[in-house]
């Protein structure tokens, strides 16, 4: 599925993310982080109507360029010889590369938290609807195209935590945090908040792990890092 690393490009294109982020986030969320409100505004979408033509091209092929070769490595001028738009195009739609760096990561966030709700909601049960997610993360790294966490590689792109790429990557981490830690209140768990640690850790280990290292490794890890939060939680009981 993807979509918990956004690394697959089906999971990245922007006219699926302009649709997804117009629409009202699902109903039942009533404590939306301050983060994760900043991800939403700073999402690629003209007041809920699609992008225009040559401002989805440019980000398309700033997609394909940053998950392939880097944010850094990628100029501006390879973005618009790869979108066929004017410079004056680019600099009217985005302003800045920067810009366009904080469009592409707050469309990748928007994407996964978007794809997280609909296969949350696809469940039952807390626990299926945790467990989910260890199934889309053997997903992601089976899949040839997986490179490894887009937000962890950009992250390493900008070292300031205050820069505005890193605020979006935080936020998008929060909010999978703040979801994590609903399923295990749900679940009965007696320290939600410090299981949806753990698990966040295991998340972006097995990420990581599973590009640099070994995917099936990882993907099993992952599971059963998910599995003794669980269990650790019937043990206390």
């Amino acid at each position: 599925m993807g979509y918990l690393s956004t690394d697959r490009q089906d999971c990245l294109s922007p006219a699926k993310v302009a649709a997804t982020a117009a629409s009202p986030h699902p109903s039942g969320e009533q404590r939306r982080s301050e983060l994760e409100h900043n991800v939403l505004v700073a999402t690629p979408v003209d007041n809920g109507r699609p992008l225009a033509p040559a401002k989805l091209r440019i980000l398309e092929a700033a997609t394909a360029l940053f998950s392939q070769e880097g944010i850094r490595a990628v100029g501006v001028d390879r973005l618009i010889q790869q979108s066929s738009v004017t410079k004056a195009t680019f600099y009217k739609h985005f302003g800045s590369k920067d810009r366009l760096i904080q469009h592409y990561v707050a469309a990748a966030s928007a994407a996964t938290l978007a794809s997280l709700d609909e296969h949350i909601a696809a469940h039952d049960s807390p626990h299926a609807r945790l467990m989910s997610l260890v199934d889309a993360v053997h997903a992601d790294l089976r899949h040839d195209s997986f490179r490894g966490s887009l937000f962890v590689n950009a992250a390493a792109e900008f070292p300031d935590p205050r820069d505005p790429v890193r605020i979006i990557i935080a936020s998008h981490h929060e909010a999978i945090a703040m979801r994590v830690t609903d399923l295990l209140t749900a679940i009965g768990h007696s320290m939600p908040g410090e299981a949806a640690d753990q698990i966040m850790v295991a998340y972006v280990g097995a990420l990581s792990w599973g590009y640099v290292g070994d995917p099936i490794g990882a993907s099993v890890a992952f599971r059963r890092s998910v599995e003794r939060v669980l269990d650790d939680q019937l043990l206390a009981a």
